[in-house]
């Protein structure tokens, strides 16, 4: 008990809950997330008494999912200050369908496919230099069974879809220090209330567009867009996507698997007013907005597969192609936060096998679980040295103190073998904490992904216990 204690006293805060010992509770299980690499409680705890602290702490009315977001978000405020941010939002469903039987409050996911719970993050990303600066808000909720089925006829409030514009609105306030913020999300987040109501000076939307809409010029918007000359062209790398990522297009067309290819893109763009949806409530009969449309040429496209085609509709104003490829260059950014679902799944932290027996509880995990992810997220970017971040992002002083005595024991007699980046930026904690996880840091090696970062924060957050522990009997 004495060691948790001290243990405990120089932890991570993950929230003011009223109570200084759901303080040094909340902060020894996050830290425990992060030395362990699992969000369940009995791998989490060393005894019965301890689980039960944690199961106490999760289970309290003082405790809540908004106030560990809100905690959490502090350090992304600070990193963010003075800088060009990328709020990059969307929502991944939690399925808990094989411990229905044993876990209360629960709701339906996505098609009634089974049951479980939502979360919607808004990721914070350098613009300039794409570095993850951590969380800026997460909303985390239940479907309710007895929501109303006719979606049309609701206002946005009572509507799931409230979501993007509650993301949108907590990111503002978390950057309001930044120089500027871009909130970047996928077709879900093309609601005409969006464009209606967050925009202003400091915050703009940049969006795929889900559906054609009229327009003020006349007709729709897709039909204009086919009306305007192309006013660049490029070639492009365009990735491949596996069968299982095919979506429905703007279009409503169904697209399925693309193999890797070099395409000749053409590029348009313009200003148009989209007009209001009949039905809605909002205050602007009609938005002006840029569209930048990104679409393959026939001869490029291979055979069997649908062509590349975006449609992207932001507040930003355009009036040169090389803004117009920017805005897709920022848009691309949205992979970071897959990356961030990825991690908190199958692929790092196995929040879905938690065993929790109230809905409640997984929501609160869920947003502890967030922090983690960030954090292994934040890493993963900065292992080539690309995005100058310093490792202050991430790490506290005494973290950054055990991270320099362990340099030199992680690092071979060559060049080769070296870490290659400047003390105390991001880059160098990642080669040193990828080394931790096994990491041999060849660069002819494959690179760190999730898990090794997992696997290297859980030695690391031990060896910073174990030396601040010396410290306090030195």
């Amino acid at each position: 008990a004495m060691e948790a204690t001290m243990l405990v006293a120089d932890a991570p805060c993950i929230g003011e809950f009223g109570d200084k010992r759901l303080c040094k509770t909340g902060s020894l299980l996050y830290s425990r997330m992060i030395e362990r690499g699992t969000v369940c409680l009995r791998q989490l705890s060393d005894d019965r008494a301890t689980q039960r602290r944690f199961h106490r702490l999760l289970e309290h009315h003082s405790v809540t999912s908004g106030e560990i977001t809100r905690y959490g978000s502090m350090r992304t405020a600070q990193a963010a200050a003075g800088r060009h941010v990328l709020a990059i939002q969307d929502t991944s469903e939690l399925n808990y369908s094989a411990h229905a039987r044993r876990t209360s409050g629960l709701g339906d996911i996505s098609k009634n496919s089974g049951c479980g719970l939502f979360i919607h993050p808004v990721l914070a990303v350098d613009a300039e230099s794409n570095a993850c600066l951590g969380i800026a808000h997460q909303v985390t909720w239940v479907r309710d069974p007895h929501r109303a089925t006719k979606r049309g006829r609701r206002a946005i409030e009572e509507k799931e879809s409230m979501c993007w514009l509650e993301g949108a609105q907590g990111a503002g306030r978390c950057l309001e220090k930044a120089e500027l913020v871009t909130m970047v999300a996928d077709r879900e987040s093309d609601i005409y209330e969006m464009w209606d109501r967050i925009p202003d000076g400091h915050l703009h939307l940049l969006t795929r567009a889900r559906c054609d809409r009229p327009i003020e010029e006349g007709g729709t918007l897709f039909a204009w867009l086919d009306s305007q000359p192309a006013m660049a062209c490029k070639i492009l790398d365009v990735s491949a996507r596996p069968a299982g990522k095919a979506f429905r297009s703007t279009d409503g067309e169904r697209k399925g698997a693309r193999t890797a290819h070099r395409a000749r893109m053409e590029l348009r763009y313009g200003r148009v007013k989209i007009r209001r949806p009949q039905g809605c409530r909002a205050r602007q009969a009609s938005i002006a907005l840029t569209v930048v449309d990104l679409r393959e040429r026939p001869e490029t496209v291979v055979p069997g597969e649908q062509p590349v085609h975006w449609i992207l509709l932001t507040t930003h104003e355009v009036t040169a192609s090389e803004q117009a490829f920017q805005l897709l260059n920022w848009y691309e950014q949205r992979w970071q936060i897959e990356q961030l679902f990825r991690t908190l799944k199958r692929q790092g932290l196995a929040l879905e096998s938690s065993q929790l027996e109230e809905a409640s509880e997984l929501v609160k995990l869920a947003s502890i679980a967030t922090l983690v992810a960030t954090r292994t997220l934040q890493l993963i970017n900065a292992r080539d040295g690309q995005t100058q971040q310093p490792a202050s992002d991430a790490f506290d002083d005494d973290e950054v103190e055990v991270l320099g005595k362990l340099q030199g024991s992680l690092q071979g007699r060559t060049a080769k073998q070296k870490d290659p980046h400047p003390m105390h930026s991001m880059a160098w904690a990642s080669w040193i904490i990828a080394r931790l996880g096994g990491w041999t840091g060849y660069a002819s090696e494959a690179k760190p992904g999730p898990i090794t970062m997992l696997h290297g924060l859980q030695r690391f957050d031990s060896m910073v216990h174990g030396w601040k522990l010396a410290k306090m009997w030195a």
